[in-house]
């Protein structure tokens, strides 16, 4: 008998902030997995073997309209979607399906209120804001919540948001970011004997991850240093205004925008910066932060983290033991910390020495995808459980899903 099967569905694969989705469906060991999406993206940096691009139903005017604006059904169903997603589905022999961030799986309720098998859903961050674009998203939400038998959070705080959000406690599960430390191993730092101090922070520049925090602290740092440097590693929106911010500061000649980096380059960074800074910040309609990608990734190899307490970050920075936290917003107190950091040289080697154990410990990657197939285990369980037992359709009457019945 072979493994089970689960269906990663990602609506695009992939985005390059997304690499820990990828590490997710590339490591299961115990099931099976094969990629559903609308969009292919970035499969130089991201290759998988087995990716299912889900074609776009045919169109039919009359129907469409009918359904969409004379029955309003959902997009799934006026747009032909739920047989195409079934049929792929059957044809692959999927046991479940993994729905990646809570906004597919609002888009996909529809489909997993009628589809015969279980669906976890996963949420990541940006998913738990306000959506203004989608209609009655909080309502649709709960919905989703009492549609699927498990709710994966990828940190503690975020699953505190699920349960305001109406998340039945007992659905909720954590499925935390895990690291493939082989990738990361540990570098040992020593202080410069000439205050050439190197920090760094690698993020989409967009305004949650407080890239304008961390260049108004560095602008109070580096009068004391004035060797230091600050690179910064990612792209983003923000980039002209950061860096008509870092004009304005006075430090442009001390801070390098290295623009999106690979994997390689990436790790030649961390190798080469004494500090990792990450000051994320809540902005108006409530995104906010998992476990960042990067900071796990910046803490495996032995830097210290200099960040805020936001979101999912004091769950994996322990303050004082694997870098130091400061209040959202706050530039002068992360100012602060920067420089009681440096002038503690040996705290600064000890703090990363501990990070990275605390890495290794809490968000190994093999336990976390051992605990990620746990919890596909107890979905599908939880599903068998729950099951209605069938009744036979009577012999003259063709069975239909109401999105398939055609219009007259």
């Amino acid at each position: 008998m072979g493994k089970p099967v689960v269906a990663s569905y990602c609506t695009t694969f992939l985005k390059p902030e997304m690499l820990h989705i990828y590490r997710q469906v590339r490591s299961l060991r115990d099931y099976d997995t094969f990629v559903m999406t609308k969009a292919l993206q970035n499969s130089e940096l991201f290759p998988f073997p087995d990716i299912e691009i889900i074609p776009k139903p045919p169109s039919n005017p009359l129907r469409h309209g009918w359904l969409k604006w004379v029955k309003q059904r959902p997009p799934i169903v006026y747009r032909g979607e739920y047989k195409m997603l079934s049929n792929l589905l059957d044809r692959r022999g999927a046991d479940l399906m993994h729905i990646y961030f809570g906004h597919t799986g609002v888009h996909l309720l529809p489909f997993i209120e009628r589809w015969h098998k279980p669906c976890v859903v996963s949420f990541h961050g940006a998913d738990v804001a306000q959506k203004k674009d989608i209609r009655d998203y909080g309502p649709k939400l709960r919905s989703l919540f009492d549609a699927v038998p498990l709710v994966l959070a990828r940190s503690r705080s975020l699953a505190d948001r699920l349960l305001t959000l109406g998340c039945p406690p007992e659905r909720l599960r954590i499925n935390r970011t895990g690291v493939p430390l082989d990738e990361f191993p540990f570098i040992r730092r020593e202080a410069p004997s000439d205050g050439r101090w190197r920090f760094m922070q690698a993020c989409r520049l967009i305004p949650k991850k407080g890239v304008a925090t961390s260049l108004c602290a560095f602008a109070i740092f580096q009068k004391e240093f004035p060797n230091s440097q600050l690179v910064i590693a990612g792209k983003g929106p923000l980039q002209s205004h950061l860096e008509e911010l870092a004009e304005e500061l006075g430090i442009v000649a001390k801070v390098h925008f290295r623009g999106f980096l690979s994997q390689a380059e990436l790790m030649e960074l961390y190798a080469n910066s004494h500090f990792f800074l990450h000051p994320s910040e809540t902005p108006p309609d409530q995104n906010q932060e998992g476990v960042p990608n990067s900071i796990l990734e910046a803490m495996s190899t032995g830097l210290s983290v200099l960040a805020t307490r936001h979101g999912g970050i004091p769950e994996a920075v322990e303050h004082g033991r694997c870098g130091l936290l400061v209040e959202e917003r706050d530039f002068v107190a992360l100012a602060a910390a920067m420089i009681d950091i440096v002038r503690a040289p040996f705290a600064f080697r000890e703090m990363g020495a501990l990070a990275s154990e605390s890495v290794a410990m809490n968000f190994e990657q093999r336990e976390q995808i051992r605990q990620l197939e746990a919890h596909y285990d107890e979905a599908v369980a939880l599903a068998s459980a729950n099951e209605p037992v069938p009744q036979p359709a009577p012999a003259a009457v063709e069975r239909r899903f109401p999105e398939e019945v055609p219009v007259e």
